[in-house]
């Protein structure tokens, strides 16, 4: 079950929520608001890359290379 990072909208307050099923009730543990968003993680990207989604891209995997163009592994 993934952790998300959430920033509340009324008071500014930043939090982690573990988040179950699809369409939770996330409320900031300050203010008790729910007019949150949910921040994009830092494992959304690939460093140096351009975006990759967390879950990689169709069956491949990629193995870290060391090439200085992303576009040569195909990510």
């Amino acid at each position: 079950m993934p952790i998300y990072e959430f920033c509340c909208k009324n008071c500014g307050e930043e939090f982690e929520e573990l988040v179950m099923g699809t369409n939770p009730e996330v409320r900031c543990p300050k203010c008790k608001s729910n007019d949150v968003v949910k921040k994009m993680s830092a494992f959304a990207f690939k460093s140096g890359c351009k975006f990759v989604p967390s879950g990689g891209k169709g069956g491949g995997s990629c193995s870290g290379c060391t090439s200085s163009n992303c576009s040569s592994c195909g990510l």
